[in-house]
C-alpha cells in the first residue's frame, strides 16, 4: 500500500494528454453542401491507400461527414479520385 500521499508528488511522474476540441472544418466555413467535383478537398479526407477517414479523426460533424462519403464516392465513380492506390514494392 502507498502510505506516502503527497499533493506535490502526485503529478510528478504521470504526462497528461490534453487533446484539443475537433471542429467540423465545413461548418467553420459555412459549407451547406460538399460538391463531388471539388477533388481537391476530397483528396484531404482520404487516406493514399483510398480509404475514407472517419469523422472521429478528421473532426467532421456527422452531417457533413455522409454527404463527404456521398461526394468521395461519386468522385471516385466519375474519376476524380481513385478508388485504391497501387501497393508499392
Amino acid at each position: 500500500m502507498r502510505s506516502n500521499h503527497n499533493p506535490d508528488n502526485s503529478r510528478q511522474g504521470r504526462k497528461y494528454y490534453v487533446s484539443r476540441k475537433k471542429y467540423c472544418l465545413f461548418c467553420k466555413d459555412k459549407i451547406k453542401l460538399i460538391d463531388y467535383k471539388n477533388y481537391k478537398t476530397l483528396q484531404k479526407f482520404t487516406l493514399e491507400t483510398g480509404k475514407i477517414i472517419p469523422a472521429r479523426v478528421s473532426g467532421v460533424c456527422s452531417y457533413h461527414q455522409k454527404q463527404l462519403t456521398k461526394a468521395i464516392k461519386r468522385a471516385r465513380h466519375m474519376a476524380f479520385l481513385k478508388f485504391v492506390e497501387p501497393k508499392r514494392d
